[in-house]
């Protein structure tokens, strides 16, 4: 007989992945966030990552029994003590330094061993360093549980592949890397995601492997963005568009067409810092890997900067000047603010005396006022800014006559290159 699931964590990695579950299992849903779960529970995801028909389709009013289909939604751990699997997939950031930040994986973990059973599998999907499954999470399940590790209940890691606002890569449509304790439970969590991941699985050979492969993914782009970064300040020192440079050599077959921009989000801008320092806890400082970071956290300060440079050259007042800046979010076409690089775009730019306002439709603006202190509009402005920085391209910018919005000798820049080059229009 069908297992019954619960989800751990129903944010833009969570919700997805049990609203596929449940159309072939019982699977409960568990947050913590109250707000949450009254939210999904009226079919509304203010991630955008599940559309509300998908949904309520799979959404049931009571817990299902194992053998049934359907997704219950809880934030009341009484609800999930008769699953037999549990699939943790909480947030993993970084700190202020830039240190892992595992603390709502040991939650998650805690709470697993408050209701783990014998026989029963827990998957973790979060973010982590090699390492972190086995060292980190499992000993708190062993305390918490009295259970012993692949005696009593067993392990899996299955890194999460998700990519926030893309509708053609859902989560059953990306090739699942699985992994597990044991070989019989390693085969046995392979399984489990081959029934509802259309484009199939890989079966690494050890927990590590999984955990490994996940952070060296986002450090490789990483790197390769961090190198088009660089790219883009060298070239504009000689007065060469960077689009056009990539353009002529993305004609050779094997070249790799990254495009420089601010690097945040939940994985690319801080995967990098979970290999780092697990590398570094083996007595080996990791060079490239955080040579390619600091380049990458530079770029905010790098727009600003030259933003006040075409400023000064048109002859526009820098200090009391007001600037807009067009989008928040982490990338294009989503909600999503975690660890947005746009916030360094508007500190470097309030450290040289300007006005600040930033515009972006996605988000909500509760949220960034609580998690960055600043107020956004989410309306289209219809003043006039001495520049404005288009710093994500989100669709709904595309019917914005930019040129509108700026006073005369305004500038603009462009942060995502698709813009023409125009006179007092400037790109990456």
């Amino acid at each position: 007989m069908k297992k019954k699931i619960t989800v751990i964590g129903l944010g833009y990695v969570g919700l997805p992945l049990a609203r596929l579950f449940a159309t072939k299992y019982a699977v409960v849903g568990f947050d913590l966030k109250k707000n949450r779960i009254d939210e999904l529970k009226t079919g509304i995801d203010s991630t955008h990552e599940v559309d509300s028909k998908e949904l309520t389709d799979v959404l049931v009013s009571e817990n299902p029994q194992k053998g049934e289909n359907g997704l219950f939604l809880s934030n009341d751990i009484s609800d999930i003590k008769d699953s037999e699997i549990y699939i943790v997939t909480v947030p993993t950031p970084v700190d202020k330094n830039n240190h892992p930040d595992i603390s709502a994986l040991r939650k998650a973990s805690e709470t697993v061993g408050c209701v783990i059973e014998e026989g029963n599998i827990v998957i973790y999907e979060s973010t982590v360093y090699p390492g972190a499954t086995e060292e980190d999470c499992i000993p708190i399940i062993e305390k918490k549980s009295g259970l012993r590790f692949n005696s009593d209940f067993f392990a899996g890691y299955s890194p999460e592949r998700i990519n926030p606002g893309d509708k053609e890569h859902s989560v059953e449509k990306i090739l699942k890397v699985t992994s597990g304790s044991t070989p019989e439970i390693a085969i046995e969590i392979d399984e489990l995601y081959k029934s509802v991941i259309s484009a199939g699985t890989h079966l690494a050979p050890s927990i590590k492997v999984a955990e490994a492969a996940k952070v060296i993914e986002n450090s490789q782009r990483d790197i390769n963005i961090a190198f088009v970064n660089e790219l883009a300040k060298i070239l504009n020192l000689m007065g060469i568009d960077t689009n056009d440079v990539l353009k002529a050599a993305s004609t050779k077959w094997n070249f790799l067409n990254f495009k420089p921009g601010l690097v945040g989000g939940h994985c690319t801008g801080v995967d990098p810092y979970y290999l780092a320092q697990k590398a570094q806890e083996f007595g080996y400082h990791p060079e490239i890997i955080l040579a390619g970071r600091r380049m990458n956290d530079s770029m905010g300060h790098y727009i600003a900067s030259e933003t006040v440079k075409m400023m000064l050259k048109n002859d526009l007042k820098i200090k009391g000047s007001e600037v807009l800046v067009l989008g928040f979010t982490f990338k294009e076409n989503c909600p999503d603010v975690r660890n947005t690089k746009v916030i360094d775009v508007v500190r470097s730019l309030e450290d040289y005396s300007i006005c600040v306002n930033v515009f972006d439709p996605w988000p909500n603006i509760n949220e960034v006022r609580e998690t960055y202190d600043i107020n956004i509009i989410n309306k289209t402005p219809f003043k006039k800014y001495e520049a404005v920085i288009l710093a994500v391209s989100h669709k709904e910018f595309e019917s914005i006559n930019i040129k509108n919005l700026l006073t005369e000798n305004g500038i603009i820049y462009d942060v995502k290159g698709v813009l023409n080059l125009e006179k007092n229009i400037k790109r990456l």
